[in-house]
């Protein structure tokens, strides 16, 4: 996983170069410090997804290429055959899938996200992106934390919220859930 985040580093140092902004500019549209932002650019930290895609729009480039290297090429359809979506394995507690990730314009990004039940009693590291999310749940129990709430989710459960407000989600009980989100 440590070489996947050089490479998507190494891309994101390019296009944020070629497109002049600097990482102060950088760090400053993503709200965050400086230096945790060049620990992104370097590839010493593991982006979270939320923030791809955030960096994606301010690059103004599909977030398929900062995942793969290569430009979508899919205008009409794009298929992804089960289990074969692009693998995006941003922080530990997540595991994405990318279902579109060769589709060019997309409006959206739809994932297969799988998570992981948590021994800990405090929620999980919360984070916010641009736009909005619809998160619907394929399997297993998901509870969801977004400002200041709590919402556990069955099987068939969905939820459609503003991602500007920081959220977070986790399994409860034994049992990973996986949940469809589409970020908008």
């Amino acid at each position: 996983m440590q070489e996947k985040i050089i490479e998507i580093a190494s891309r994101l140092s390019e296009l944020r170069e070629l497109s002049d902004i600097s990482l102060e500019a950088m760090a400053e549209k993503l709200g965050i410090s400086v230096d945790i932002y060049k620990q992104y650019d370097s590839g010493e930290s593991d982006i979270p997804a939320s923030m791809l895609f955030e960096i994606s729009q301010i690059l103004n480039v599909d977030m398929g290429l900062l995942l793969t290297g290569e430009e979508p090429r899919m205008h009409i359809f794009a298929v992804n055959r089960k289990g074969k979506g692009t693998e995006v394995e941003r922080r530990a507690d997540y595991n994405y899938q990318n279902l579109a990730s060769n589709f060019i314009h997309k409006k959206a990004e739809p994932f297969i996200v799988s998570v992981a039940p948590r021994s800990e009693v405090n929620p999980p590291s919360m984070n916010s992106h641009p736009g909005q999310e619809f998160d619907y749940v394929i399997s297993g129990t998901l509870k969801v934390w977004i400002h200041d709430n709590e919402i556990v989710l069955e099987e068939g459960d969905s939820i459609y919220f503003d991602s500007n407000f920081t959220h977070a989600m986790e399994a409860v009980g034994d049992n990973p859930a996986k949940f469809l989100a589409m970020v908008l």
